[in-house]
């Protein structure tokens, strides 16, 4: 008898421990999580405080280009997003800013705007800072009509000639006449015809790159 319980002391101290999985420490099977991609958090592409270009932003210079009615503008204030925002300019040129109200927008460049809209601010805002950009041209459109793709409105971007805008319209059609092609143009009240030889500007013909004019109408027969 002395011996069976000498025998069954190991086996009753072994049983606790046989066949018994054991939990390892807690977060000893977490798994870090992914790190996150680059721009996931705060401003795409991870740049802190970046301006976004807007979708559909025109890219000009803003030294250069003259706003027109019609077109749309981003204005951003510099820490007052209150101010900043995109604004149509009116069919009277103008367009209106909380705290300026009506202010002439229309036949300035961005950058005269810029200038414009600070010197007002500065009654109400210490120091601010105003940038202006073109988000869309509506001003300043050339149209295409006939023997095209897409017939209709054009934007017109800086020194476009006849081919860009009959390209931008997805070239000619199998029926369109390349050498009858012309250009009409209003001035002064009258209405003035510019033939436009499409076979000679894909020859890269000096006098078919002629630079269109915002109101231009490209006939394609």
């Amino acid at each position: 008898m002395k011996h069976v319980r000498t025998m069954l002391i190991p086996l009753l101290l072994a049983l606790p421990f046989s066949g018994v999985t054991q939990t390892p420490p807690s977060g000893a099977q977490e798994k870090p999580a992914p790190a996150s991609p680059s721009g996931a958090q705060g401003t795409p592409g991870g740049t802190q405080g970046a301006t976004v270009q807007p979708k559909g932003m025109v890219m000009l210079d803003s030294a250069t280009y003259v706003i027109g009615a019609e077109d749309s503008l981003q204005v951003t204030v510099w820490k007052e997003p209150t101010l900043s925002g995109t604004f149509p300019v009116r069919p009277d040129g103008k367009i209106s800013l909380v705290l300026v109200g009506d202010l002439p927008a229309a036949g300035l460049t961005p950058m005269q705007l810029s200038d414009n809209i600070t010197e007002k601010l500065k009654k109400y805002i210490q120091g601010p800072s105003v940038s202006v950009v073109v988000a869309a041209v509506n001003s300043q459109r050339i149209f295409v009509v006939g023997e095209v793709p897409r017939v209709g409105p054009v934007v017109m971007t800086p020194g476009m000639t006849p081919l860009q805008a009959i390209s931008s319209a997805g070239g000619l059609t199998p029926f369109a006449s390349p050498k009858r092609i012309y250009v009409l143009r209003g001035e002064a009240g009258k209405q003035q015809k510019i033939p436009f030889n499409y076979k000679q500007a894909l020859k890269g013909d000096s006098k078919q790159t002629f630079a269109l004019l915002p109101g231009d109408t490209i006939v394609v027969p």
